[in-house]
């Protein structure tokens, strides 16, 4: 039976596949299985948008609003909503590719919630430990001792 372990803030993910001795004698152990970053929730806004307009130009004018362009409107919710939705193709793709009858997630509260309202019934139903906190900056064997 695999088991794995996946952390997450909205810039990281992290996945640790868990294997435990089959006697019992020994603590279980947990290796890196991926490891990914995504860059649009690191970009600033200069490195999206080339022009000016998408600088979100605020001209002269009665308190600045001489300018009708570039307003940044939803930008950040949107980008953060794709993240979320990203993480939970991820995470199903995860669970299904290593065949788990048991996983672990790990992730800001601030994210958390979002991510499992994201997910699959059947994926839903193998999470066995949801913890509330940020992990991916954390030492292996802080991982497991939060999940064990």
């Amino acid at each position: 039976m695999s088991e794995i372990i996946i952390v997450a803030d909205l810039g990281h993910m992290k996945a640790f596949k868990m294997t435990r001795n089959p006697l019992g004698l020994e603590s279980p152990k947990i290796e890196l299985i991926r490891s990914c970053a995504f860059i649009e929730a690191h970009a600033k806004s200069s490195d999206k948008f080339s022009d000016s307009a998408g600088r979100y130009y605020v001209g002269s004018g009665k308190k600045g609003t001489g300018a009708g362009f570039g307003e940044p409107h939803n930008i950040e919710s949107e980008a953060e909503k794709r993240l979320i939705h990203q993480f939970a193709e991820d995470i199903k793709a995860l669970v299904l590719k290593e065949g788990c009858e048991k996983w672990y997630f790990a992730a800001d509260s601030g994210i958390n919630g979002r991510i499992i309202d994201k997910l699959d019934s059947s994926i839903k139903a193998k999470l066995k430990k949801n913890i509330t906190a940020n992990l991916t900056k954390t030492t292996k064997s802080r991982i497991l001792s939060r999940f064990a």
